[in-house]
């Protein structure tokens, strides 16, 4: 295995102000901007430790959430989010709206522009979606995952917790482990750690984890072993068998015995390294229950944490700073 080149070295200081119309992804954000959005995000952490959780930042302000796919964490985080910013909030969920009765996506989003909205933060199974809406509304699109290409907010959350974990992004090694080839939350990990210099090593089956990938500027193995080793931050993604048509895997069985994380094989790791998830996970297939309730588990501070980042989002493109 080739290491890749070293990347750019975390920028000396944040962006002072955030310069684009959306949040599509993160291939095309610096480093400075992304190191931007988790300075704001450290200041709206604090919002969520007060007994009355709320700041005015966002009043008047309306944000519809608009999802085509089913989603816990990521819809219920901008809810709260944008809430506590005291701005207004409408979920739309396709399942519910005329979108079921042959409405076309820029008509759906038209007659909530209608409503003189702000922001629109919008999940869709087709990658390219939030682009495509982006350049046909008026309002500021959020991309909230779209198909297998990018989940900015996610991949900003884990970066902002392993910076409250204490990594240092320069030279650190992160390795992501699983369904690379379907995870639009790999994708954008990949380019926010590269960007602020971490060296990230991709492993899985090799129909799961194709040559290509090298191609984003990381290291890519089929060997669980030599990826563990030394890594800082163990990141398990989750296995989506809902979008794998083809025979990727023999078995689920082999899956579990060639690559799912035990606390014997976290040994590998450094000793303070943190194992990582981002939800749903499915229990004893991508790690055991043993480790995602340890004390090395930061899942449920990902969870946490996606708040505040995302309030620093919804606040940095509504332009209030």
């Amino acid at each position: 295995m080739t290491r890749a080149a070293k990347s750019p070295p975390k920028p000396k200081q944040a962006a002072t102000e955030w310069p684009h119309r959306h949040l599509l992804g993160l291939e095309d954000v610096s480093a400075d901007e992304i190191c931007l959005i988790l300075d704001q995000a450290k200041h709206f952490k604090e919002v969520s430790t007060r007994e009355i959780k709320k700041v005015p930042a966002l009043r008047g302000k309306t944000v519809v959430n608009l999802f085509f796919e089913a989603s816990t964490r990521t819809r219920t985080s901008f809810e709260v989010a944008a809430k506590r910013l005291s701005a207004d909030v409408l979920n739309v969920a396709a399942s519910g709206s005329s979108v079921v009765k042959g409405e076309t996506l820029i008509d759906t989003v038209h007659t909530l522009e209608a409503y003189r909205i702000d922001l629109l933060v919008m999940r869709h199974p087709a990658s390219g979606a939030p682009h495509f809406v982006s350049r046909h509304c008026s309002s500021r699109v959020i991309n909230a995952g779209d198909g297998m290409h990018e989940h900015p907010t996610q991949a900003l959350l884990d970066l902002f917790t392993m910076q409250e974990r204490g990594k240092e992004f320069d030279g650190l090694k992160v390795t992501i482990i699983g369904d690379i080839i379907h995870s639009r939350v790999a994708r954008s990990d990949v380019f926010g750690l590269t960007k602020l210099g971490a060296h990230v090593v991709l492993c899985g089956p090799p129909t799961l984890v194709p040559k290509r990938f090298e191609a984003f500027g990381v290291e890519r193995t089929t060997r669980l072993e030599e990826a563990l080793d030394g890594a800082d931050v163990v990141y398990c993604l989750r296995m989506q068998f809902e979008r794998q048509q083809a025979n990727f895997l023999p078995s689920v069985g082999e899956y579990v015995r060639l690559f799912g994380i035990t606390s014997e094989r976290m040994k590998l790791a450094k000793p303070d390294a943190i194992v990582m998830h981002p939800g749903p996970l499915n229990r004893g297939i991508e790690l055991t229950s043993e480790v995602a309730d340890s004390a090395q588990s930061v899942i449920l501070d990902q969870v946490t944490n996606g708040v505040a980042v995302r309030m620093a989002v919804l606040f940095l493109l509504a332009g209030v700073n």
